[in-house]
């Protein structure tokens, strides 16, 4: 048991030491960290307005965001006497739920792109039975599946309220960030302002999307036995630890008592960590 485990009055001292310290340099530092707490803001309303989230009351969840992670670093540093375990904490409280948000909004934007090339076709089709861009746009919303079908449906609604196609168009591209809804827009608006054979230009765009999506998974399939493997390289370090606490339970707590010990655990959580990601990035290109 640590000494500041033994003398809650010490613990507390520190911790209040701290929080001072902590306000002086955030009172010192105030125009800095509101601009990154802006920024922090402004990323995170992007990917949740990409998910179709409501962003109310964002701000108030980023403090107590950072009231936890502050929690946390304290009980770790004052309760556990493991300081370097603190910012390991803190740091993956900060990251992590970023994180997470990232891949929700990349995988949204995947599957969009996987229903984008059967939307392209549904509308040639719309078009080549002599119905209008707005009624095709009008089929799509209403016939499409989700998620895909909710930006069209959004496209539809702004257009028959008077907003120009091209003003639709051009916030669904900045926010969808998608090269091959991008094409697509392209191609409507095109059409929209000077005419052409709209059904036409559609199909060679989609047969262009079905092509790239094929490469795309075929990279996909070639590669999810690494992915795994990335995974069960991962967790593995926790495995091996639980299994040779009970071969070897004393210098396996050592690893948490001593100073020593924190290191060893905090360089191995980084390292694997960031060979994950690693490993992701390497199996994951884009083409």
């Amino acid at each position: 048991m640590n000494e500041a485990a033994n003398n809650p009055g010490a613990a507390w001292l520190a911790c209040g030491l701290f929080a001072a310290a902590t306000a002086t340099v955030g009172l010192s530092l105030r125009p800095m960290l509101a601009d990154a707490l802006e920024a922090v803001q402004r990323d995170l309303a992007d990917k949740l307005r990409r998910l179709r989230k409501r962003v109310r009351n964002l701000r108030q969840y980023i403090y107590l965001w950072l009231a936890a992670t502050a929690l946390v670093f304290l009980g770790l540093w004052m309760f556990l006497d493991s300081l370097l375990f603190g910012f390991i904490a803190a740091a993956l409280m900060l990251c992590g739920p970023w994180y997470v948000l990232r891949q929700m909004a990349l995988r949204h934007r995947q599957k969009i792109e996987d229903q984008l090339a059967d939307a392209m076709v549904m509308l040639a089709n719309a078009v080549r039975a002599g119905l209008s861009l707005a009624q095709s746009l009008d089929i799509l919303a209403a016939q499409c599946p989700r998620p895909i079908s909710a930006e069209f449906r959004q496209i539809v609604s702004e257009y028959n309220m008077g907003k120009p196609l091209e003003q639709t168009l051009r916030e669904a591209k900045e926010r969808l960030r998608s090269e091959n809804f991008a094409l697509f827009a392209a191609a409507l608006l095109a059409s929209h302002q000077s005419g052409g054979r709209l059904n036409e230009i559609v199909e060679r765009i989609a047969e262009s999307v079905l092509e790239l999506q094929r490469l795309e998974r075929k990279i996909l399939v070639e590669t999810a036995q690494a992915r795994k493997s990335a995974v069960y390289m991962a967790i593995a370090p926790i495995f091996i630890i639980t299994v040779y606490y009970f071969v070897d339970p004393d210098n396996t707590r050592l690893l948490f008592r001593e100073t020593i010990g924190h290191l060893i655990v905090a360089t191995a959580v980084v390292l694997d960590v960031a060979a994950y990601v690693w490993a992701r990035l390497i199996l994951t290109p884009e083409i």
